[in-house]
C-alpha cells in the first residue's frame, strides 16, 4: 500500500539562490567576505593536494620556501588571506609546479 502523495509539489532553489539567501547578493559585505574566504579555502585545497601529491609534508614545504609550517597549515586550512606572490611561490619553487592564472 502506497502511503506517498504523487501529486507533492517540491520547491528546488538553485545553489546561487541559496547563497544569495544566506550571504546576500554580489557587493554586500557580507557576501564578500564569503567569496573571499571560500577562494582562500580552495587555494588551500589546491596547495595540500599538490603537496601530497609532491609527498612533502608541510615542514619539507616550509622548509624549501623559507616560511613556517603552522603558515602552511593555516593556509591549507583556508585561514589565511594569502598573496599571489607568496602562492607563487610555494607552488613553484616550493614544488616545482607551474602555476596558471585563468579569468573566466
Amino acid at each position: 500500500m502506497n502511503t506517498t502523495p504523487t501529486n507533492k509539489k517540491i520547491n528546488l532553489i538553485s545553489f546561487e539562490e541559496l547563497i544569495e539567501d544566506k550571504y546576500g547578493t554580489l557587493g554586500t559585505p557580507s557576501r564578500e567576505k564569503f567569496e573571499t574566504d571560500a577562494l582562500a579555502f580552495r587555494l588551500g585545497v589546491m596547495l595540500k593536494e599538490a603537496r601530497k601529491s609532491a609527498n612533502l609534508t608541510q615542514e619539507e614545504l616550509a622548509l624549501r620556501t623559507g616560511t613556517k609550517k603552522s603558515y602552511i597549515s593555516r593556509i591549507e586550512r583556508g585561514l589565511s588571506d594569502i598573496q599571489m606572490s607568496t602562492y607563487f611561490k610555494l607552488i613553484e619553487i616550493g614544488l616545482g609546479k607551474r602555476l596558471n592564472i585563468s579569468i573566466a
